[in-house]
């Protein structure tokens, strides 16, 4: 597929138009510069072409700003990565220093590039545009990303450009999602660079350097899969600014559309509420889970330290611990693969379906050796099981009385369940009908 990246200093509108062209607000849109961190990644249409759009942060130079140098980076990553490069300005400020800074770069990168100017949503700016052709990039293209006029053209010129037989890159929807998550600053960022073995994320010591949920397509090591990062999660009465509202909500959702979720802790901090409020919310969505400790490195250990912390984690996740737990340090690389290794693992028993036959055979003599309680002298008695069509491990168990059947006796069902399948990382849903 066909990659489109769009560059521009900061505030010029390539947010609202990466927006625009994917169809929905994927991309956080803020008045404050610097919004975008990171590349963004979407999937476009225009007339049958398919095609990938990465929103890039503002470059700007000779700034002390401790994120600008990273995001030069992730820029200059975004142009080699693409086919076509989408240069976008800004009518009412005209052409800055900035401007003829990318122009310059950008005439010498031996890629297509496609001049617009954004914000000309009246006919007196048109006159505005004509000073741009001095940048040397060719006629530019009059746009409004906020309202869409003149988009037409410019993606009827950008699919012009784009190579003829391009790669068939994976479809995203059919690929096991991996996300990372846990709280500001244990590592999440870092974990995927170092995974995908390159700087595909900004890191910094700064707490809420991510903002947006950043999806790569991982395919390493025989393992193909969606790789998510996260904003950091913290308590809703720390999320004070609009920009971290924002970035909790595409956290949330990126939880929600996942089917692993990689919860990274501390162990400098050790289990903390925060922790366990990311925990119960995987839990609650019917998520995998592997649970990652980071920065294993900085701790004085002794024979029992790793078996005593894995207690306490097992300890706070109760009842289900039935849940991977590895001890990492991203910074060493120490054990990183393990979890790619026991996250695709977890999918694999999250995704698994398993023969009603089999399920009868394993569970039936478990049922029949410790039956359900009896209530007011009513016996109950299972007569069938089977896997419900749902996304999560969800079973089904047809009995002549459910009603009956309380909370001990179900998580005996699930226990066995575990006992006899391979369901490690996965919350299990027992329901109970009547037959």
């Amino acid at each position: 597929m066909s990659i489109l990246a769009i560059v521009g200093r900061p505030n010029v509108g390539k947010s609202t138009l990466f927006n625009r062209l994917v169809g929905m607000r994927q991309a956080i849109v803020d008045e404050t510069a610097g919004v975008t961190r990171d590349r963004h990644y979407g999937k476009a249409e225009w007339c049958g072409t398919e095609f990938s759009v990465i929103d890039t942060g503002g470059y700007t130079t000779n700034s002390d700003d401790v994120f600008e140098g990273e995001i030069k980076k992730q820029v200059m990553l975004a142009i080699d990565e693409a086919d076509v490069i989408l240069f976008l300005c800004d009518v009412e400020t005209g052409i800055t220093d900035y401007d003829s800074d990318i122009a310059r770069i950008l005439r010498s990168c031996k890629k297509p590039v496609v001049l617009a100017v954004n914000k000309v949503d009246t006919g007196a700016k048109m006159y505005g545009v004509y000073e741009f052709n001095s940048l040397g990039l060719g006629e530019p293209f009059s746009i409004a990303s906020g309202d869409g006029s003149g988009t037409g053209d410019l993606l009827d010129r950008v699919c012009e450009l784009f190579p003829k037989e391009s790669a068939i890159g994976p479809d995203q929807d059919a690929l096991p999602k991996i996300t990372i998550v846990g709280k500001p600053n244990v590592g999440k960022s870092s974990m995927t660079n170092a995974l995908l073995g390159e700087e595909r994320n900004i890191v910094t010591p700064v707490a809420g350097t991510t903002r947006d949920s950043i999806s790569t397509y991982y395919n390493k090591f025989g393992y193909e899969f969606m790789l998510v990062d996260t904003a950091g999660l913290r308590k809703k009465t720390k999320v004070q600014e609009d920009l971290e509202f924002y970035s909790t909500m595409r956290a949330i959702r990126a939880i929600e559309a996942s089917d692993v979720c990689i919860l990274m802790m501390d162990a400098q901090k050790g289990v903390e509420a925060q922790d366990m409020s990311i925990y119960n919310l995987i839990i609650k969505n019917k998520k995998g889970v592997v649970i990652v400790v980071n920065k294993w490195d900085t701790i004085e250990k002794d024979n029992n330290t790793l078996k005593n912390f894995k207690e306490a984690i097992q300890k706070r996740i109760a009842p289900f611990t039935d849940v991977p737990i590895i001890f990492t340090s991203v910074l060493n690389k120490q054990r990183i693969h393990d979890v790619v290794e026991a996250a695709y693992q977890v999918y694999q028993n999250y995704a698994q379906k398993i023969p009603t036959s089999k399920l009868n055979e394993a569970m039936l003599p478990e049922i029949e050796n410790y039956p359900p309680p009896a209530w007011k002298g009513k016996y109950i008695k299972v007569k069938f099981i089977t896997q419900l069509p749902t996304k999560s491990p969800s079973f089904a168990f047809f009995c002549n009385l459910p009603q009956y059947i309380r909370d001990p006796y179900k998580r005996f069902l699930e226990n066995r369940l575990r006992e006899h399948f391979k369901l490690t990382g996965c919350p299990i849903q027992i329901f109970l009908r009547q037959k």
